[in-house]
């Protein structure tokens, strides 16, 4: 067997593998032989089939199938051997002589390579690194909704601005008729929110639906209609009171701080505010670390510049896809593919240069790690070393769950290096202004 490379250009290359008969002929007669033994042929005892019949019901098949066995194996211990750096996968090219009634073969494959280039981790401009801040408005907020969450309702007999209204929404016409809650604070307009302050139970009221509720949803939910009837709905609607609540605060003493961290660890409303503030940032700092690797990403793909087997890209999407492609169903594809697979190439040049390989104790830890969150989401706060042990051998055992973890982990890995590596130009905002910035 000889397999030779030429070389085209700098990304695309072509191999040539020739099999003579020699590589092939001992392995395809013992086969042969095997089948004969074992071939059931009407007229012949098994076992004295003539090798002639055998050889020609399935000697081509049997064949074919060893020179392509041996074929993949050879190309592929040479693309290793070589450290051919490919991508996609060789293409066969096609053939019009080819016979397999020859002795010797020869096959050509199509090589698209990998370029070479370098990454520039940082430019002159700094790519800014977003601190989110909870701001004092948005803590109290959340001490209000934790007081009504573990608040209790009081029945009255006067509607007032912030209560909760029981009743029934009613239209004949468009057959609604339902029985909901509503809150006042999410009534829009002040000429509806007076419709209902001051009211009381037994009362009927009259109201548009169009510009009811400041949110659609709420909408649909009162009415109990489908979204694209809500939608632009602007009717007339009774509604009969059934009951009036407010919403009676927790007090925000030591009971309720015991019920949200366990005991002892809140004491006082400072304290409240000071843990709702970290849980905030620490929630925060996850949108803002994926912000930053999108705009490092970004950076990344701009300013690393190189060349593509395009065509040799395209011809390959094209006889891999599931369902088949015309050559500009291919050129669709690749072109939408294109800034993924750059990405994945930087990316793997760093990882490469950079020594970034997640070894198997690290994914373990890592899953360990993953593990204790949830289970902390459960109460469970301290469990035991070897159930984590056994719980992440558990996952790990299952290929699926390795990969994703180990994207994580990689993911992770990644952060940390651009963090250290990168110019960054840290900017503190609140979570409004970082919305308003980010996603303008």
């Amino acid at each position: 067997m000889n397999i030779s490379k030429e070389q085209l250009d700098e990304l695309n290359a072509v191999v040539t593998v020739d099999i003579a008969k020699a590589d092939y002929g001992d392995k395809v007669e013992k086969i042969l032989k095997d089948y004969r033994k074992n071939a059931n042929i009407p007229g012949f005892r098994k076992g004295h089939v003539p090798m002639g019949l055998v050889k020609k019901q399935y000697g081509k098949a049997v064949l074919v199938d060893e020179v392509n066995k041996l074929l993949q194996d050879a190309l592929n211990k040479y693309l290793t051997e070589e450290k051919l750096d490919v991508l996609g996968n060789p293409l066969p090219k096609e053939q019009d002589n080819f016979d397999w009634d020859a002795d010797d073969y020869s096959f050509e494959f199509e090589l698209g390579l990998a370029p070479k280039f370098d990454v520039k981790l940082s430019g002159k401009k700094a790519i800014t690194h977003y601190k989110i801040t909870a701001t004092e408005e948005m803590i109290d907020n959340q001490v209000k909704t934790i007081q009504k969450q573990y608040g209790k309702l009081v029945s009255k007999d006067v509607a007032e601005k912030d209560d909760l209204i029981r009743g029934t929404f009613v239209n004949e016409e468009k057959e609604i008729e339902n029985e909901t809650t509503v809150s006042l604070d999410k009534v829009k307009g002040k000429r509806n929110l007076d419709k209902f302050i001051g009211a009381k139970v037994g009362d009927v009221l009259k109201l548009k639906t169009k510009g009811l509720f400041s949110d659609d949803h709420d909408l649909i939910s009162a009415l109990k209609v489908e979204r694209d009837d809500a939608e632009d709905l602007d009717i007339e609607v009774t509604f009969t009171i059934a009951e009036v609540n407010t919403q009676e605060l927790a007090d925000l003493d030591q009971e309720l701080f015991d019920k949200l961290y366990g005991p002892g660890n809140v004491k006082t409303v400072t304290d409240l505010k000071d843990r709702i503030k970290q849980d905030a940032e620490r929630q925060f700092e996850q949108q803002s670390d994926q912000q930053l690797l999108n705009d490092i990403t970004e950076y990344l793909l701009d300013s690393t510049k190189f060349e593509l087997p395009v065509e040799f890209l395209q011809k390959w999407i094209q006889a891999t896809g599931e369902e088949p492609l015309t050559a500009d169903q291919a050129k669709d594809e690749y072109e939408k593919s294109e800034k993924g697979l750059r990405y994945q190439l930087i990316e793997g040049k760093i990882i490469s240069d950079n020594n970034l390989q997640v070894t198997f104790e690290e994914l373990k830890d890592f899953a360990k790690d993953l593990i204790k969150g949830q289970m902390a989401q459960f109460g469970q706060m301290s469990p035991e070393d070897k159930e984590l042990e056994d719980i992440a051998a558990r996952i790990l055992s299952n290929q699926d769950e390795v990969k994703r973890i180990s994207e994580q982990l990689m993911s992770q890995k990644l952060l940390t290096f651009y963090k250290e590596n990168t110019k960054l130009k840290v900017k503190e905002v609140s979570f409004d202004d970082f919305v308003k910035e980010v996603y303008k």
